[in-house]
């Protein structure tokens, strides 16, 4: 059964699912306020938003250059800020609605990096002017981090996923962003990004970012250390829509879970490619990237290549102001679908990673909270573990003890629990 068993690609599941994609620091680019400025209330927003973080938001946004905007410190509250801007321009998103995918409409939303604090907003966990804040804060603590140690960023775009990661831990770096869509950032030392770009593994090609530091290592545990003592100061509230976590791509079913992957991401991976492989397993029919938009957009159309065709996913960057109707349009059909639309069958928990699985002891039929330990997945580098995302009953194991799995293969199916 498992070495027969269906990708959750081939069985698109669920209908009318929306994912709302909230880029992170990368994404910036000179000028990127100026359209929409003529919107009504622009203006005094990203004023009111540069008084909370303690930046001359609009002026970076609107005449800073390239290297202005580089900034850690204040690119962050920028981009959060501009994402948050135009959610409320969107007149809100679908909900509120259920953690579990089961229950109410199906939205979900996930941040990349700084992001995450966007799509926590959004969730409801934390109020915009907190995620202004906590951004702020994040920012000038992880610029203060890379001031320490001169560190850098390069993407490895290609070669063979194994061969890339065995060639960045050789280099003594660390993979700080798992992108998906045949793209991983490596993160460290200057010395070993030269290193890397010098002798790249076959059949990849070696990028160098435009950042200011290694973020996402060990590098920046200081700044961790910062956030760490202010979040307790922070009452956050539960989320109100399916939040996905950059930590595995597993949705994070309370609050003061979601402050803590906010702290522990500074230092942690991005797995960008988690999430992309359960916004696959939900079914997703249609995604919005928040401004300043592009990236994410990009990488979920190479990562879901020709699924975006057979199943009709429809993917909108918000570029401009022009985009806005068209992302009403898609946020009003899915308001307008009949809940009943939203129930899945069932759902398919995947492999985050390539390597050998071992199942948790679990017997078909069990009911499973969100959050079940289910097992783990052994790659050349690592454990890592697998969980149940939702609320349900263990339908059927899709593998056993030692099979070989790659990212996104299926590992068990569970039924969604449905209120009697």
């Amino acid at each position: 059964m498992p070495h027969t068993a269906p990708r959750p690609q081939d069985h698109w599941h669920g209908e009318g699912v929306l994912a709302v994609l909230a880029p992170g620091q990368g994404a910036q680019k000179p000028g990127m306020l100026t359209d929409w400025l003529d919107l009504p209330g622009a203006e005094a927003f990203f004023r009111w938003a540069g008084a909370i973080a303690d930046a001359d938001l609009l002026t970076l946004g609107t005449t800073g250059d390239a290297e202005a905007i580089k900034d850690t410190a204040v690119t962050q509250p920028l981009v959060v800020a501009m994402s948050l801007f135009v959610a409320r321009e969107l007149g809100g998103l679908p909900g509120p609605v259920s953690h579990t995918p089961h229950a109410g409409r199906d939205v979900v939303i996930t941040g990349h990096s700084v992001g995450e604090l966007t799509a926590a907003a959004l969730a409801g966990v934390l109020s915009i002017e907190a995620a202004i804040a906590l951004t702020a804060v994040r920012g000038r603590a992880m610029a203060a981090a890379c001031a320490r140690t001169p560190t850098g960023m390069s993407a490895v775009l290609g070669g063979d996923p194994d061969e890339v990661l065995a060639a960045i831990a050789q280099h003594g770096l660390t993979p700080a962003n798992m992108n998906g869509a045949g793209q991983i950032v490596a993160a460290g030392s200057l010395d070993g990004l030269a290193a890397l770009k010098a002798d790249p593994p076959a059949k990849a090609r070696i990028m160098p970012l435009s950042v200011a530091g290694a973020f996402h290592t060990e590098y920046m545990a200081p700044a961790r250390a910062e956030l760490e003592g202010l979040v307790d100061g922070l009452r956050p509230a539960e989320p109100s829509r399916l939040l996905l976590s950059n930590a595995d791509g597993h949705a994070v079913s309370t609050g003061a879970e979601v402050l803590s992957r906010l702290v522990t991401q500074v230092t942690s991976p991005v797995r960008f490619d988690a999430c992309l492989a359960t916004m696959r397993e939900l079914g997703v029919t249609a995604v919005i990237e928040l401004p300043p938009a592009g990236a994410l957009a990009g990488l979920a159309k190479r990562e879901w290549k020709g699924s975006t065709e057979k199943h009709g996913i429809e993917i909108v960057a918000l570029s401009g102001p022009d985009d806005l109707d068209r992302a009403r349009e898609l946020i009003g059909a899915e308001r307008g679908r009949p809940e009943a639309e939203h129930l899945p069958d069932w759902r398919v928990v995947v492999s985050p990673v390539r390597g050998t699985v071992s199942p948790a002891e679990v017997a078909e039929g069990s009911r499973l909270p969100a959050g079940t330990p289910l097992g783990l997945v052994r790659s050349r580098r690592e454990e890592v573990h697998v969980s149940a995302g939702y609320d349900g009953v263990l339908a059927e194991w899709l593998v056993h003890e030692g099979d070989l799995v790659d990212a996104g293969d299926p590992i068990a199916r569970l039924y969604p629990e449905v209120d009697a």
